[in-house]
Parts: C-alpha cells; structure tokens; sequence
C-alpha cells in the first residue's frame, strides 16, 4: 500500500514536471482519506503546481483505493459484475448530473473512459474528470458523487462496493 502510494505521489510530480521548459515556482501535495471502513480505504492525492510566468497553477488528482479483503488495488472494472455495462450506466448518471448543475462542457460529452478517475466515498462512487478534461479550467475539477444504490444491480457482489451497499 505505502509503495502503490509513494509512486502515484511519483507519477503525480513527473506529470507536472516532465518536459516542461519552464522553471516550478511552486508545488503543492494534499491527500485527503475518502473512505477508511469496511475493510476499503480510498484516498485521493493532489498535486498543484505553479510555473513560472504561467497564466496560472495546474493541479492534477489521483486517487488509490484499497480492498483488504482481497488484498488489492480496485481499479473502476473491479467493482462490477463481469460483462455489466457500468461505462454506459455511470456515464447516463454523469451525463443527467451535468444537465441538471448546469455544467459548462469544452464540447459534447460522451462518456467515461473505462479506466475512469474515481474514488469511493461511504455509499458514493465518486467519478471525476482532470482540469480541461470535460470543462473549462473556471470550473475547476468536476466531480460526480454517485449512490451506490442507482448501480445495486451491476456491482459485483465480491467488490468492496458492495460493502457500502449495505445498510447497517
């Protein structure tokens, strides 16, 4: 866990300073804990960086969880019952969220990659999208707390979702 961590905290500084001609004047890390019960801790790193002269600081999220009851990382497949169209499913929820907040789009949506960023958060699976990923940079990250109960019917029950599907 603490190796799967220090390297996307690697990953997250290479990708603010790899290849790029300008001096850092500033650089920033967060982590923030989403969900740390039923046997599942979901965490989300921050990175913010400054360059010099830039029109302004770009920050990058990334975020881990972990299922101990089945020693691994959860990637966004993981959480769903093998052959369920959660690509479809969660991007008709993003979609309907981004109308009804009135969310301003760079161009058309068209759904979530299947590798999507995520995180989950009590009975949340939070989907959000990098900087000028969907929306413009005034926006700032948009995020998409989803109820795990609009996806009861396509998560794997052995997934550490399903944990959070439970009302006890």
């Amino acid at each position: 866990m603490n190796h799967a961590i220090y390297e996307q905290v690697k990953d997250l500084i290479s990708l603010q300073t790899g290849n790029m001609p300008t001096t850092v004047d500033e650089m920033l890390g967060f982590y923030e804990i989403k969900n740390n019960q039923r046997q599942l801790l979901s965490l989300s790193l921050t990175n913010y960086t400054y360059h010099k002269q830039a029109a302004h600081g770009m920050t990058y999220i990334k975020s881990l969880t972990f299922d101990f009851d089945n020693e691994e990382i959860c990637q966004l497949n993981d959480l769903f019952t093998p052959g369920a169209n959660y690509v479809q499913r969660i991007s008709e929820l993003v979609e309907l969220q981004i109308i009804q907040r009135d969310i301003p789009l760079l161009g058309e949506f068209t759904g979530i990659r299947p590798d999507q960023d995520f995180y989950i958060a009590d009975k949340s699976l939070v989907i959000y999208f990098q900087l000028y990923e969907i929306t413009p940079y005034v926006v700032g990250l948009p995020m998409f707390p989803i109820s795990v109960f609009d996806l009861v019917d396509i998560i794997d029950e052995q997934s550490p979702l399903s944990r959070m599907a439970v009302n006890n």
